[in-house]
């Protein structure tokens, strides 16, 4: 446990020292502080463009927002902070590959299984605090300008993408382990989407795939139940937990 929580530190340290970790904190908080700012500025924006449409013979009425507003830029805007973490962290094993890094920590002593799982834990554990701050912020500013009541099951519709961003942290991690570049990985994780998306577009699949995930924003108006994320909340957690096994035990065997 010891070593584990060593090579933790030690990783939390690298990412801090690189910038990683800053850059993505002030990503997320901007995102946060995005989301009610769109929501709050759209009326003013739409009324300077009201000159120049109507002229166009293009008649605009008056636009109401509220919290719902915002958290639908909330689900607009969190795809973009994910493939901002995604890119950042593509490089978290391939680049010790290539500068051979890991070896000397395999000779010391060190497991390969705690490897990985010291690296997944740093990289979940940014997500998670990631994903906090800026549903955090958003609903903070929500509450403050109007009421986060308007908008149904928000947590639990968060709680979905969070869980689809995890799907995608061990997809990465998967990639890392057969491949030894971050473009590479990157490439996996796109093709692992498209797999996902493909499978979707079936009727029967579609509440079964990863990906459905992303709709979840469907129940803040109310048109969807929660239940019905359920079955791909189970896939994405088993998912998760299959393709960490399979890179630990791929990883034991890898060649460094």
């Amino acid at each position: 446990m010891r070593q584990l929580l060593a090579f933790m530190r030690k990783e939390l340290l690298e990412q801090f020292r690189t910038g990683k970790l800053v850059l993505l904190l002030i990503c997320f908080s901007l995102f946060g502080i995005m989301n009610p700012a769109i929501a709050k500025l759209t009326p003013w924006m739409m009324e300077m463009m009201s000159q120049q449409l109507a002229e166009s013979g293009m008649q605009i009425t008056a636009v109401e927002v509220d919290a719902l507003t915002s958290w639908s830029q909330y689900f607009k805007n969190m795809p973009m902070a994910l493939i901002i973490f995604l890119l950042l962290f593509s490089g978290i094993f391939t680049t010790e590959y290539q500068k051979g890094t890991l070896i000397n920590v395999v000779t010391k002593g060190m497991k390969r299984g705690r490897i990985f799982a010291s690296k997944m834990v740093v990289m979940l554990a940014v997500w998670t605090l990631g994903c906090l701050i800026c549903y955090g912020i958003t609903f903070a500013y929500n509450a403050y300008f109007w009421d986060n009541s308007v908008a149904h099951h928000v947590f639990f519709a968060a709680v979905c993408f969070y869980l689809f961003g995890m799907w995608l942290i061990s997809v990465l991690g998967m990639a890392s382990v057969f491949c030894n570049s971050s473009g590479t990985v990157m490439l996996a994780l796109g093709a692992a989407f498209g797999v996902s998306y493909l499978l979707g577009l079936f009727p029967v699949l579609k509440e079964y795939v990863p990906s459905y995930l992303l709709q979840s924003a469907g129940m803040l108006i109310g048109n969807e139940e929660a239940a019905s994320y359920l079955p791909a909340v189970f896939v994405a957690m088993a998912l998760f937990a299959t393709e960490s096994i399979i890179s630990v035990l791929v990883f034991n065997k890898k060649n460094l």
